[in-house]
C-alpha cells in the first residue's frame, strides 16, 4: 500500500479516487494570472504527482486564465486512464486580474469548451459550477438558470459529472433537485468551519467534500497552535492541517497544491499523519478560537 492509499479512497464521479490529491491553481503566476516563474518545474510536479499515486487533479481555464490547463495537457497528456480532471466554470479574469462573475449562457458554454480545448479532451470529468455572488464566500442567489446551461451540456456529452464551488447548503439542496451533484467545494478548515453540519449530511449522502485554503484566514492564535502541534509530531503545519481534514470526515477530497517539488513531496506525506487523540483536540478546539 503507498503512502497516498492509505488515507483511503471516495466516490468522485465515475471514479474512485485517492483522498489526497492536488490542486493546480498556483502553477499560474502571482495572483492566479499570466504564466508561472518555471514553467519547467510546474511541468515536474505534475508529473511527480501522478508518479506518486495522485489521480485527482483540480483545476479551472480562469487560472491564469489558459496557463494551468495547458501546463496540465503538456504535463500529462495523454492522460492515465485513472486519472480524474475536475475544472470549474462561472468566473473570468479581467485585465486587472480581478475575478468577476461570467454566468451567461454564452460564457458559461464558451468555458466548457475553453476547458476541452485547452485540457485536449473530448469529454470533461468533472465541471464544478462556481457560484459568484459573493467572490469571498458563500451567498444566495438564483441558480437554476446557470445550472440549467450546465446540465445541457451533460446532455450533450461534453461534460460527465457536475459538482458546485462556493454554493450555500440552500443553494446544494436546490441544485440536487435538478441535477445528480458528486462534490461541493467550499472553503473550510481548522479555523473555518461553518460547513461542519453540510460535510456530514453530503456524507451520508455520498457525495464529496472539496475544501479550499487549508491554512486560509488564521490569526497568529490559531497558526501559533498548530505550529506547536506541528513541532510535537515532527511534521509541518500545513501536513497537520491536511491530515486533521482528512480525519474529519471520510467524504473530505483534499487539493493542496504548489509549484515546488519540495512543498509536493511534503504535502503528499500528510496521507500517511495519523493525529493522535489529544493533538485532535487541541485542534478541535481552534474552531472555537475562532468563534470567540
Amino acid at each position: 500500500m503507498t503512502k497516498l492509499e492509505q488515507a483511503g479512497t471516495f466516490k468522485l464521479g465515475e471514479a474512485s479516487v485517492k483522498r489526497l490529491g492536488y490542486g493546480a491553481m498556483q502553477l499560474a503566476g502571482p495572483g492566479v494570472f499570466g504564466p508561472p516563474r518555471d514553467r519547467t518545474e510546474a511541468v515536474a510536479v505534475l508529473r511527480a504527482a501522478v508518479e506518486a499515486g495522485v489521480d485527482h487533479i483540480d483545476t479551472s481555464d480562469f487560472y491564469g486564465p489558459h496557463v494551468t490547463n495547458e501546463i496540465i495537457r503538456e504535463a500529462l497528456a495523454p492522460y492515465p486512464d485513472d486519472l480524474t480532471i475536475v475544472t470549474k466554470i462561472g468566473a473570468s479574469r479581467g485585465t486587472d486580474k480581478s475575478w468577476n462573475p461570467a454566468f451567461s449562457k454564452e460564457d458559461l458554454t464558451r468555458a466548457v469548451h475553453d476547458n476541452l480545448r485547452d485540457l485536449g479532451l473530448d469529454v470533461l470529468d468533472v465541471v464544478n459550477l462556481r457560484f459568484m455572488f459573493d467572490v469571498h464566500g458563500p451567498a444566495e442567489g438564483p441558480i437554476e438558470a446557470p445550472l440549467a446551461v450546465l446540465a445541457d451540456l451533460q446532455r450533450q456529452g461534453l461534460v460527465r459529472h457536475i459538482g458546485l464551488s462556493n454554493a450555500t447548503a440552500r443553494q446544494i439542496a436546490e441544485a440536487r433537485r435538478m441535477v445528480e451533484v458528486v462534490c461541493v467545494q467550499n472553503q473550510y478548515n481548522l479555523a473555518h468551519r461553518g460547513d461542519d453540519a453540510l460535510i456530514d449530511d453530503l456524507a451520508k449522502a455520498g457525495i464529496a467534500y472539496v475544501p479550499f485554503f487549508p491554512l486560509g484566514g488564521f490569526s497568529p492564535l490559531h497558526s501559533e497552535t498548530l505550529s506547536a502541534v506541528a513541532a510535537r509530531l515532527e511534521a509541518t503545519p500545513m501536513q497537520v492541517a491536511l491530515a486533521w481534514l482528512l480525519q474529519r470526515a471520510p467524504n473530505i477530497l483534499l487539493i493542496p497544491g504548489t509549484s515546488s517539488l519540495a512543498h509536493l513531496a511534503e504535502n503528499l506525506a500528510a496521507a500517511d499523519l495519523t493525529l493522535p487523540a489529544d493533538a485532535a483536540a487541541e485542534l478541535d478546539a481552534i474552531a472555537a478560537q475562532a468563534s470567540a
